[in-house]
């Protein structure tokens, strides 16, 4: 049976460089704290510290006893902190972006949702369809949807995502379905911000260049044009799920679709999380959750 309180006064022992600092630090008499660390070499069978009248050191044994013992006690110090930070109420600004639909229509009601239950925050939320640099621009956290480049921020996944391949059934009327990957070139694609379209093959995520005459920088426009027949478009499921419901639209190459890419929230690396970034992650993860167990939420076929 392990005696913690042996093991902290070891600990300060060593930090504090004495046993006087030790007890001092801990509220109780040097005697006793000298008493511990005794009992505890008793215990391991070992020396731990050589003492003299002038200073005290570790023995070989101790320092590696020491490294894991104050990185233990580290860690239940930071344990209790962030249990603190849940019982804290979050304040200040809360700064977060997101991709302008997605944002609008997901995020946007559980920010208010949240702002409700903490009405002493601040919240200021960017929508925008660039990838902003969250750190430089000074951002608490990000919504980002897709496949995440490697970074050293934090990801919490918050639904799934799956992109369609669509057209109209005006436009199928004037067009052969596509049924590989290859046919797409004798169709105009229409583009967003990207010319690269993605799909899995073979389990692999992959990018295909296509061509069209039409291109903007706006999902609505991209799916207002699939379904005027325009051409096809290649857009997330929150876009089209409707347009598929009401048979507006008409989804081709399902064998191919792109099924494991999800919505994400991303915040700096920090080793203590401010309580208003910790306490909205928490919220938007678990009401995300709980959204999706509807089918008409984000990131469930039907």
């Amino acid at each position: 049976m392990q005696h913690w309180d042996r093991i902290e006064a070891f600990v300060e022992v060593v930090r504090q460089e004495s046993f006087a600092g030790a007890a001092r630090r801990l509220g109780v008499s040097s005697s006793h704290v000298s008493r511990l660390v005794a009992r505890l070499e008793t215990q391991l069978g070992t020396q731990l510290l050589y003492r003299t009248t002038r200073q005290l050191s570790l023995t070989d044994a101790g320092a590696v006893y020491f490294d894991h013992c104050a990185q233990l006690f580290d860690g239940f110090r930071e344990a209790l902190e962030s249990i603190n930070d849940y019982q804290r109420q979050p304040t200040g600004v809360l700064k977060a972006t997101c991709a302008t639909t997605f944002g609008e229509r997901f995020i946007a009601p559980l920010v208010n949702d949240f702002l409700q239950r903490h009405p002493q925050l601040r919240v200021h939320l960017e929508f925008t369809n660039r990838r902003v640099d969250i750190i430089n621009e000074g951002f608490d956290v990000a919504i980002r949807t897709g496949a995440l480049p490697d970074s050293s921020l934090i990801a919490r996944r918050l639904c799934g995502r799956r992109e369609y391949v669509v057209g109209s059934p005006a436009y199928f009327q004037r067009h052969a379905r596509p049924h590989t990957l290859e046919e797409l070139s004798a169709h105009n694609c229409l583009r967003g911000s990207a010319d690269e379209w993605t799909f899995d093959i073979r389990g692999q995520h992959r990018h295909l260049r296509v061509h069209g005459n039409w291109r903007g920088n706006s999902g609505q426009a991209v799916l207002d044009a699939a379904r005027k027949g325009l051409g096809l478009a290649q857009l997330p499921d929150y876009y089209v799920q409707a347009a598929l419901d009401q048979g507006q639209l008409i989804p081709v190459l399902d064998g191919f679709a792109c099924t494991h890419t999800a919505v994400w929230v991303l915040y700096p690396r920090h080793r203590h999380l401010s309580p208003k970034v910790r306490q909205f992650v928490d919220f938007l993860v678990a009401a995300m959750r709980e959204e999706t167990t509807d089918t008409r939420a984000p990131g469930v076929a039907p």
